[in-house]
């Protein structure tokens, strides 16, 4: 049965299978108090920062349009979902139903982002499109910073100065400006990580591997062509750039939940960057990569600050993503592997 799926099918399947062993791995390690406090503290945001890092594989691999803003998205569902998550605490007291709802939302969110920014900008190509998304992500960052915003019997209360929040002495203030979203209750788990990582890998894999993700393709081979064949430039590029921004709205959402206080400089440009990083070296438009890239790299500087190099931890770091960088795109060790690995025939080449 396997041997008559097609190559995409396979490979996804490898992903899906990847994901699991290790989940099952993890759980047993944690299970048999083997994994260490610092290390099952990085499990949550690992699988956030997976999930960005298919995503904006999606826009920037798959589409072929680089955005330097995906932490925008990442914000907009982190605060939305705070806000939900806390909002529903007294009417909703199971932690996993309110953190189910506060994802949803936090997607919703990152969508309509997605939508906002999509429809003006995705007619700009190339540099331009990548300045606005930056532009994006920045001005996203600075108005939560000057937010005030807190929940009583009277509903939400929205202000930019916490004096005019006028809450009731019930009320609760949940993002206090500068300081971000404080006191929130931390509901995010390792498994909701792990659930949120297949079902972003379930509508990326069938995205890609549908009608809509070769007409996505070909727009991002050539456009001109694309066009003339009648492929709608507005309606695809939009579909992949409001999917990827929902599934960042999403891992927003946990992340958030899973801190005590959440503050926007967390999403600040060099957020961008670090996805950005772990999709460039996990290779464009390859979702495995992606996915391998974006839980070693952001795992690697807190393992390198247990080992008692804290000075220069950052220092190796960078030394090893240049390194990686250097092997990438070395013609002779490429004729190494090339002998090693079979070549695939014609007609093979897909996103996996």
């Amino acid at each position: 049965m396997i041997k008559n799926m097609s190559k995409a099918s396979r490979s996804g399947l490898i992903n899906y299978g990847i994901v699991i062993v290790v989940f099952i791995i993890v759980k047993i390690l944690m299970g048999a108090g083997a994994m260490s406090n610092m290390l099952q503290s990085l499990l949550i945001p690992a699988c956030c920062y997976i999930v960005m890092a298919i995503s904006l594989n999606l826009t920037v691999g798959v589409l072929g349009e680089l955005s330097l803003g995906h932490a925008g998205f990442m914000s907009l569902g982190a605060f939305s979902g705070i806000i939900a998550a806390t909002a529903l605490q007294t009417a909703i007291p199971f932690p996993a139903l309110r953190l189910l709802i506060a994802i949803i939302i936090g997607a919703i969110f990152g969508g309509i982002g997605g939508v906002i920014v999509g429809v003006p900008v995705l007619r700009l190509r190339g540099d331009y499109l990548a300045i606005v998304t930056l532009a994006f992500g920045e001005i996203i960052k600075n108005i939560i910073t000057v937010l005030y915003i807190g929940i009583d019997a009277n509903g939400l209360h929205i202000a930019t100065k916490q004096s005019n929040l006028n809450l009731l002495e019930d009320g609760i203030a949940i993002v206090k400006g500068p300081m971000g979203a404080v006191g929130v209750s931390k509901i995010s788990t390792f498994t909701a990580g792990f659930i949120l990582v297949i079902v972003t890998l379930i509508i990326v894999q069938n995205l890609v591997n549908s009608r809509q993700g070769r007409a996505i393709q070909a727009l991002r081979d050539n456009r001109i062509a694309a066009e003339s064949v009648g492929i709608s430039v507005t309606k695809y590029k939009l579909m992949a750039f409001v999917t990827s921004a929902a599934l960042a709205g999403a891992a927003g959402a946990l992340f958030g939940l899973n801190f005590s206080s959440t503050g926007a400089v967390r999403f600040d440009f060099n957020t961008s960057i670090l996805v950005l990083v772990f999709v460039v070296l996990g290779g464009l438009g390859n979702i495995r990569g992606s996915i391998i890239a974006a839980a070693v790299l952001y795992i690697l500087p807190e393992m390198l600050r247990s080992l008692n190099i804290n000075e220069y931890r950052m220092l190796i770091y960078a030394v090893i993503l240049i390194i990686v960088m250097l092997v990438s795109n070395n013609p002779q060790l490429k004729a190494l592997f090339g002998k090693i690995i079979p070549k695939r025939r014609k007609g093979d080449a897909e996103i996996v």
